[in-house]
């Protein structure tokens, strides 16, 4: 019996008890966030002069970027080193990439004092600013998933244009422009694609430069010239556990069986990356001797070592075992280990290790900025709900023939 694997729209209902309760925590993020829109970046937040950024930088950008790595770490390993076996898990990656990058610059935007402002940098130019390089990449990037997305929507389409009355005459002109605008994706897809993954490894590396730049605002243990590599490996060790833990939370939304064959062999991955980002971390701090504030009790000494222990080298001993990667739940326990460790990463080097001269209060998130964050998260993934409903995204095994898998990037067609 042959097993086919095809991308397929999901016939479940869209609300359920735990989509309603999602809904109503993305509402409170968004009467938050329209306050802060109508009476500024002050109203709801506790930021001030001394402390301009809190975790819409630290968390929605700065860890959002990084957790969206799973749309070029799998699109290289599929497409540009031809692992055909791990393209049923391209288009759910790409998907939750182009959400995610959608939302860390709408981050961005609420960010900003002016947050109308958030297109200058594409005429005013500024080729000495870390940032300029951060924002021009990610806005190249957004367009190219979503370019990267448009087969999908192009192949859902052709042959079902089917406007009625006054518009029915555009059915064929609109079916011959979606036909054409697909040969020609098909032939220039592999420039997009090339073009996504130097893009990420570009801007994933600017944001530790951007800290680097902070010299000694910055606590030891986190300031170091080697950042941006740091940002950079530690981007790609969460791209797989990213694409793990979204594969098996769509599977038990769905009711659909774990794709355990692909995800046990991604999950191999991981542990030898999370080693090579433990060996440069810990070679770093021995060279430039910043240890000793590991022998000092502090809450940097503290958030850097469970960091450390619970971000890098539990779910590394979890991922080398061959039980654990072929268990769901083991699995998604490791793959949620590595996210929180990222996360934290990005926490402790934009907040934690990061400290404003002059100031003369700490700084905490208020109850405002934790809703919009909590908000923009659980639009995310009502969004990703919605759009796998539509679109044939996650694949679904049918069965034909003799026993044999097979994978499938083009959809139903």
């Amino acid at each position: 019996m042959e097993m086919l694997m095809n991308p397929s729209q999901m016939t479940k209902k869209y609300f359920t008890p735990g989509v309603m309760l999602v809904s109503l925590i993305a509402l409170n993020g968004l009467i938050f966030l329209a306050l802060r829109l109508i009476f500024g970046v002050g109203a709801i937040t506790n930021l001030d002069n001394q402390h301009p950024w809190g975790i819409w930088i630290g968390i929605d950008v700065a860890a959002g970027v990084a957790l969206a790595a799973g749309g070029f770490t799998t699109a290289a390993l599929g497409h540009i080193m031809h692992r055909e076996e791990y393209e049923v898990v391209i288009r759910p990656a790409l998907l939750t990439a182009l959400l995610g990058y959608t939302f860390v610059a709408l981050s961005v935007a609420i960010d900003l004092g002016r947050w109308y402002s958030i297109w200058h940098p594409l005429i005013f130019w500024n080729g000495n600013s870390v940032l300029f390089e951060v924002g021009i990449c990610v806005m190249i990037y957004v367009s190219v998933l979503y370019i990267e997305f448009l087969p999908i929507v192009t192949k859902k389409f052709i042959g079902n244009v089917r406007f009625k009355g006054m518009l029915a005459k555009l059915n064929s002109p609109v079916d011959k422009l979606l036909r054409m605008l697909d040969r020609g994706l098909d032939k220039t897809m592999f420039i997009f694609i090339i073009a996504g993954v130097v893009l990420s490894c570009l801007h994933q590396s600017s944001l530790g430069t951007l800290m680097v730049i902070a010299g000694p605002k910055m606590h030891p243990l986190w300031q170091t010239p080697i950042l941006p590599l740091l940002f950079l490996i530690s981007a790609i060790c969460v791209g797989f556990p990213m694409v793990i833990m979204e594969s098996l939370i769509a599977s038990r939304s769905f009711k659909l069986k774990p794709e355990m064959h692909v995800l046990s062999k991604l999950g191999s991955y991981i542990g030898p990356m999370l080693g090579i980002y433990l060996a440069f971390k810990v070679i770093d701090i021995l060279i430039r001797e910043a240890f000793v504030y590991l022998m000092v009790l502090s809450t940097e000494s503290v958030m850097f070592s469970i960091e450390i222990i619970f971000g890098i080298i539990l779910p590394m001993r979890l991922f080398f075992s061959k039980v654990v990667r072929e268990s769901p739940l083991g699995i998604f326990i490791a793959s949620m280990l590595v996210i929180l460790g990222v996360v934290l990463n990005r926490l402790n080097n934009f907040i934690v290790a990061y400290n404003p001269p002059y100031a003369t209060t700490s700084y905490f998130p208020s109850i405002g900025e934790i809703s919009v964050t909590l908000g923009f998260v659980c639009i995310e993934v009502l969004m990703y709900r919605l759009i796998v409903k539509y679109f044939p995204i996650i694949s679904i095994p049918e069965k034909a023939g003799v026993f044999k898998t097979k994978y499938s990037i083009q959809g139903s067609k």
